[in-house]
């Protein structure tokens, strides 16, 4: 177990259970495992594994999880119901999370029970729990709506009934920070043990609102990778984390060098995509276009960024565009391998923007197009990755496959792979030879026609991120939309190759 003392907040991650309720949502066993695993290589202390009672399959999954050794405590939810805890009891658990309603609403038209049948409910079901030895955390569900004497009285009976933990519930996220904080503060006052908070992002102030409940003395915070969770979805884990590091000054468990891997696999296997301006894990979270905070960041880091990247897992990027710096180009083509002199780079910097007020995005590609034109014969591109031939056998009854011949630093190379689709096996192809060279993952993929007509020329846009977080982008032009496809990821492969090369010269 992990000390804990008063600057210790307790990180009780619920991604498994409320983040899978996420509308769209629905993970197997093995999808479970999987992130199960990852959440306890991140360092959470609890994992809300998810609620038994619901399916066969579900108490499958918490069972597999429970029994697959992790360092975290493992916990399943379960109603105030013998039956739901009998079921969470089964799959060998270290704790149950059970929970009632106790707002007005939800008793009359969500439970049908009086006030006195809950606290009966209550007490039950936290004996019955610390009947069979295990830890009890209890949720009034809704708390933030239950008139204040109430809740105070069930907290109070729960905690007398052997709860080890008392989490607070903002169910419909309608709280602020003020409220938030003034309502632990009346819980505290009433209950010895460990006050937990759960809030919902309804109005977009999760995250504010968690952080007021330690304020007010709460020592755990639920929270999902991503904010996942119904409706507008949960705390977000990694939000919360890195506030109580960095601003809060308190210590959780967490492994922060590790959220944005952990990001990336929830929403891979989710299926749920980040917006790009998320913050912590969102691609533009540490990207900078606008000249002055390239310049800035360029020389000093800190001036336009309150968190390193690599504190986080993540890498910075500088961005070409209609906003660009000069400073901020001239890192990127440094990182290529090009050093233009101060005219030159004065007139590849009017270009880029030149192009970007055209509302173009401008790739690493069109910079290094750019860069050639201004500077001539100086720019030569080296190339360690060249395509010298590819077939696709596509068709209704055909499982589309993809062979493509490579020269991967002057050997040749030949794979074959099956995909979705034609560009999807190509692109398989592609990244199986050159696992070894540069580990790549697509993360991003555009086609736009350049051209009319049925004989149009698609114009494929890509971003590529190599093993370190680094991401370039390239496009490229054929009326042939796998041929586009194939050549835009080997020159994002080629630039993530260079970049990585001449970053490890330096």
């Amino acid at each position: 177990m992990k000390p804990k003392n008063g600057e210790y907040i307790t990180i009780f991650d619920t991604t498994l259970r409320d983040g899978e309720q996420t509308p769209g949502v629905s993970l197997t066993t093995e999808e479970k495992l999987e992130i199960a695993r990852q959440l306890d290589r991140l360092g959470v202390d609890i994992i809300e594994a998810g609620t038994p009672i619901s399916s066969e399959g579900e108490k499958r999954a918490v069972r597999e999880i429970a029994k697959a050794g992790l360092n975290a405590e493992i916990c399943a939810l379960a109603r105030t119901a013998r039956v739901d805890i009998d079921a969470a009891i089964a799959c060998d658990v270290d704790a149950v999370h059970t929970f009632i309603s106790t707002s007005d609403v939800q008793m009359k038209y969500a439970i049908n029970m009086t006030p006195e049948q809950v606290l009966s409910a209550t007490v039950d079901s936290v004996g019955y729990v610390k009947d069979h030895g295990l830890v009890c955390e209890f949720s009034p569900m809704d708390a933030t709506r239950t008139k204040i004497g109430f809740l105070k009285r069930v907290c109070k009976a729960a905690e007398e009934a052997g709860a080890d933990r008392i989490n607070i519930p903002d169910t419909v996220g309608v709280m602020t920070p003020i409220t938030m904080r003034k309502l632990i503060e009346e819980i505290k006052s009433v209950v010895e043990v460990p006050i937990s908070v759960h809030c919902h992002n309804d109005f977009g102030m999760a995250v504010a609102n968690s952080l007021a409940g330690v304020e007010a003395g709460a020592s755990q915070i639920h929270a999902t990778v991503n904010g996942l969770g119904e409706r507008a979805g949960n705390a977000a884990l990694e939000e919360v984390v890195m506030a109580l590091n960095l601003i809060y000054n308190r210590k959780t468990g967490i492994n922060t060098r590790l959220l944005y891997d952990t990001s990336r696999l929830v929403a891979k296997l989710t299926g749920v995509a980040m917006q790009p301006n998320k913050a912590i894990v969102g691609e533009n979270a540490f990207a900078h276009e606008s000249g002055i905070h390239t310049r800035g960041v360029a020389v000093v880091p800190s001036t336009f960024e309150p968190i390193k990247p690599e504190l986080v897992g993540r890498k910075r990027k500088l961005l070409a565009g209609k906003l660009a710096g000069t400073s901020g180009i001239k890192v990127e083509l440094e990182e290529a391998g090009i050093y233009p002199n101060k005219d030159q780079l004065g007139e590849i910097v009017r270009r880029v923007k030149e192009l970007g007020d055209k509302g173009k995005t401008v790739t690493d590609a069109d910079l290094l197009a750019i860069t050639r034109a201004v500077m001539g014969k100086v720019v030569k591109e080296k190339r360690i990755v060249d395509l010298t031939d590819l077939a696709v056998v596509t068709g209704i009854r055909v499982i589309p496959t993809a062979s493509v011949r490579l020269v991967l630093d002057g050997k040749e190379y030949i794979a074959s792979e099956t995909g979705l689709g034609p560009v999807d096996a190509a692109i398989k192809a592609v990244q199986k030879l050159t696992s070894d060279l540069v580990n790549v993952r697509l993360k991003e993929y555009r086609i736009e026609a350049a051209t009319g007509g049925s004989d149009a020329m698609g114009e494929v846009i890509i971003k590529v991120e190599d093993r370190d977080g680094n991401v370039v982008s390239a496009r490229a032009v054929d009326e042939d939309i796998v041929m586009a496809s194939v050549e835009a990821m080997i020159d994002g492969i080629n630039r993530s190759l260079l970049k990585s090369r001449n970053r490890k010269n330096h």
